[in-house]
């Protein structure tokens, strides 16, 4: 009976708690429609930018934004691109400051915020960048500002690029768990932390190849901005020169060290302002909302789809997460509506299930015969994410995306072992065919069992390189060669083939828009922005947990997501690529 109590009572002040939660929401909403309070951009305005904010394929929106209208949650990167673009041509934005603590954002994406950089300063306007310590990446996007300033006890990281592999094969024979693997390609190093103590000679080509293009173009751009040739910024980084802020100054890649209020006094001073006047610095957050009215989809003839995340079946509404019945439905929903005349795809995706990716291809192919398909790339689009790309019209990658990786694999572990002498736990049971059992993770594979589940993976390899070759109008020998689940950069995959253009999301939709002679258009973004009420339901679950589980984890984050996509993929044959590229 006291635990009936403790139950019912339990149930009761959660009740209680969700309907508050709701009550006060309603609140908010009822109080946000009758405001009329709208956030102004004043004269003499300077647009903050931080390098350490993660920009994702699309707006990420404050959970209890609904309450007030001047907080519309941290824009995507499109948002921020079109920000900036837009902040170049305001009267009332003289430059922009950018704080360079820490970077949350891949090569691609990084290089489109620079390049979004560099036109606001090509308009005539200037752009100042500070940080206390600059880490590599973020030095690649202050590089283009007009001034550059790091603290007089700072450091700027100015050492090269490494890519790091971590294994399991060592802790999973000491847990005598087996991971039954099966691959198509070479160069298909996903597999390679299960099997392997370190890296294949194969993947080590493959992983030196790209990275040194990452790297070739990292040096080019600071060293077009910093008037630096690349040699000596390659000799710099090599002879490890860069070690103190004194050192970052005294090799030019620095304009001044700086504390906070000298930088301040000098923005100041640009600004044609005294000592003791308040700068007018502008949020992006409240920039954005200023300027949300320019980016409304009336009359939208380009749809912009945002695909970001892994691949997997069914319908999920994670935004972090290509689910393919939700997106044959993303897709489905573009192609019929007849005031849409082009499509531009946005993927940002290492791949997933194959067969989801099969389902994603096959809905694009039906709407690319209906209307113009473009494909933009984002930090990856590779293995699945290139299957779901391959078809389309045209196909756009930054120089430092990671795209290809064709080709697939599957892992079954047996688990026989480790629940016996680990855990002392058995198996046992009857069945009523010969493999009516194949899968299971009790009892390790038979050789017959093994052949099956190899064929499936052979023939699902087949049918991706045959995408390929019907989607870029290249010969079976050559996707072939250029296949075998090897990953290239953007500028190696042009050369290839493999994509048509080097160019961002703008360039993607610029072409789109040309191959249906739209003079003048609007972007309709798909997936549409959930409701206020929605997004702190999810906040308040899925989302909060994951992020719950990472601020513990720390650094150990990602081994627990390597741990956790092993789990998921169990028997499923999967196009993705290696686990983690980790690149610092």
């Amino acid at each position: 009976m006291n635990s009936f109590f403790k139950i019912f009572f339990a149930s009761l002040l959660a009740l209680v708690v969700v309907g508050a939660l709701g009550f006060f929401i309603l609140l908010g909403l009822i109080g946000s429609a009758l405001s009329s309070d709208k956030v102004v951009i004043s004269p003499n305005g300077v647009l903050v930018l931080e390098t350490s904010q993660e920009l994702s394929e699309q707006k990420v929106a404050n959970p209890l934004s609904m309450l007030s209208r001047k907080d519309g949650g941290t824009p995507g990167l499109f948002d921020v691109i079109r920000l900036i673009d837009n902040a170049a041509q305001d009267d009332n934005i003289k430059g922009i400051y950018l704080k360079t603590e820490g970077n949350a954002n891949g090569f691609a994406t990084n290089q489109e915020f620079r390049n979004a950089l560099t036109r606001f300063k090509a308009a005539g306007k200037w752009i100042y960048a500070y940080g206390e310590n600059m880490s590599q990446q973020s030095y690649f996007v202050a590089s283009v500002a007009n001034k550059v300033y790091l603290h007089p006890k700072g450091g700027l990281d100015f050492n090269g690029f490494y890519s790091q592999v971590t294994f399991l094969k060592g802790l999973l024979e000491k847990l005598e768990i087996q991971p039954q693997i099966f691959y198509d390609g070479r160069f298909k190093s996903a597999t390679e932390p299960l099997r392997e103590t370190e890296m294949t000679p194969a993947n080590r080509i493959q992983t030196n190849a790209y990275l040194s293009e990452l790297y070739s173009n990292f040096l080019y751009n600071i060293g077009q901005s910093r008037k630096i040739d690349t040699a000596t910024l390659h000799q710099y980084a090599n002879d490890g020169a860069i070690q103190s802020a004194d050192d970052a100054a005294r090799y030019k890649l620095v304009d001044g060290l700086r504390y906070d209020d000298q930088v301040m006094d000098e923005i100041r001073s640009r600004l044609s302002l005294s000592g003791s006047d308040k700068v007018n610095f502008v949020t992006l957050n409240n920039y954005q909302t200023a300027n949300e009215h320019r980016f409304r989809d009336n009359n939208a003839k380009i749809a912009l789809i945002y695909a970001q995340g892994s691949i997997v079946g069914g319908d999920s509404e994670k935004e972090t997460v290509i689910s393919s019945d939700r997106y044959i439905k993303l897709i489905r929903e573009a192609r019929q509506d007849k005031d849409i005349k082009a499509i531009v795809f946005r993927v940002n995706s290492p791949g997933g299930s194959a067969l989801a990716s099969e389902s994603i291809w096959r809905e694009l192919t039906l709407a690319k015969k209906d209307k113009p398909v473009v494909v933009s790339m984002g930090d990856y689009a590779a293995s699945g994410g290139y299957y779901i790309s391959c078809m389309a019209d045209s196909i756009f990658a930054e120089p430092n995306t990671l795209t290809g990786s064709i080709g697939v694999f599957a892992v079954i572990p047996n688990l026989g072992n480790f629940f016996k002498n680990k855990l002392g736990v058995t198996f046992d049971g009857v069945k009523t065919a010969q493999y009516a059992d194949l899968g299971t993770a009790s009892r390790p594979m038979t050789d017959a069992e093994k052949r099956f589940i190899q064929n499936g993976v052979d023939t699902t390899y087949s049918v991706f390189k045959t995408r390929v070759v019907n989607g870029r109008k290249l010969s079976g020998a050559v996707v072939d060669s250029i296949a075998q689940g090897r990953v290239w950069s953007g500028v190696q995959a042009k050369e290839l083939g493999l994509v048509d253009r080097i160019g961002g999301i703008q360039d993607a939709i610029a072409c789109a828009a040309k191959m249906v002679h739209a003079g003048s258009y609007k972007v309709k973004e798909y997936p549409e922005p959930q409701g206020g009420l929605e997004k702190v339901l999810r906040s308040l679950g899925g989302d909060m947990q994951s992020s719950m589980v990472k601020k513990e984890l720390g650094e150990n984050y990602a081994l627990y997501e390597q741990v956790k996509r092993i789990r998921e993929m169990n028997g499923q044959i999967q196009a993705r690529i290696p686990f983690d590229i980790e690149i610092r």
